[in-house]
């Protein structure tokens, strides 16, 4: 078994997106629907949590986009992710911001044996369907919640829609993604996500949909979910 295997991990998942991390805050670049994301998933997360204060882990935090937004609104933020090249453009990019992020090469599994309920919240976006078993994230998200804690994700549901749109219109007519950045397989239904959740003690607040409209170069919450969803759910106190 590899060390990428061991860690839950794609050694070509993680290959593809460091080697993005030089252009990864660069709005016009290849990671342009994240910047135009990011707004409505802070706003999705600022409206149910209090941050100010608050400790909180981006999972899968890449070179930072959502850690360093949550760290603006007043948390006190640990981002976390495997591509040593995004760790590292992640710190480089405090110097620029002047805000204050602990940046960590660990897994989710590995942090919540170091530090178990020890969040207050803990953001997982656009990550699960990235890795080999998303259950086993969602175990080591439960673990690091404190009592009462929340568990904020997005990601995206196992339909024609999403392979039309977030696939082929995505990666191939609209080329606002890389080619290959989604594989179909690794979508996830809400019902499997709910299970996950169960499983792990937690209690699901809310799932709604992501909408993200290029031509406004902006996302919005919807009702429907058939292709972008995020989810909010709960540690009992």
């Amino acid at each position: 078994m590899t060390e990428a295997e061991t860690l839950n991990a794609s050694r070509a998942e993680l290959s593809k997106f460091a080697a993005l991390a030089s252009r990864w805050w660069d709005p016009h670049g290849p990671q342009r629907p994240l910047h135009e994301l990011n707004p409505t998933r802070l706003a999705y997360i600022r409206t149910r949590q209090p941050l100010r204060g608050a400790r909180m882990l981006d999972l899968g935090c890449g070179a930072g986009l959502l850690a360093e937004a949550l760290a603006g609104e007043g948390a006190d933020v640990v981002g976390a992710d495997l591509a040593d090249e995004l760790i590292e453009v992640a710190r480089l990019h405090l110097l620029e911001s002047g805000r204050a992020v602990d940046y960590r090469l660990v897994s989710a599994e590995a942090l919540a044996g170091q530090e178990p309920g020890s969040f207050d919240a803990v953001a997982c976006m656009e990550m699960l369907e990235h890795v080999p078993d998303p259950a086993s994230v969602i175990r080591a998200c439960a673990a690091l919640l404190k009592p009462g804690g929340q568990l904020f994700l997005s990601t995206l549901n196992r339909t024609p829609a999403a392979f039309a749109l977030a696939i082929v219109g995505a990666e191939y007519v609209a080329r606002l993604l890389p080619r290959g950045t989604h594989r179909y397989a690794q979508f996830i239904r809400p019902s499997e996500l709910a299970g996950w959740l169960r499983e792990s003690g937690l209690e699901l607040l809310d799932v709604s949909g992501l909408v993200y409209e290029p031509w406004r170069r902006a996302a919005r919450l919807s009702s429907r979910v058939d292709v972008n969803y995020l989810a909010c759910a709960r540690k009992p106190a």
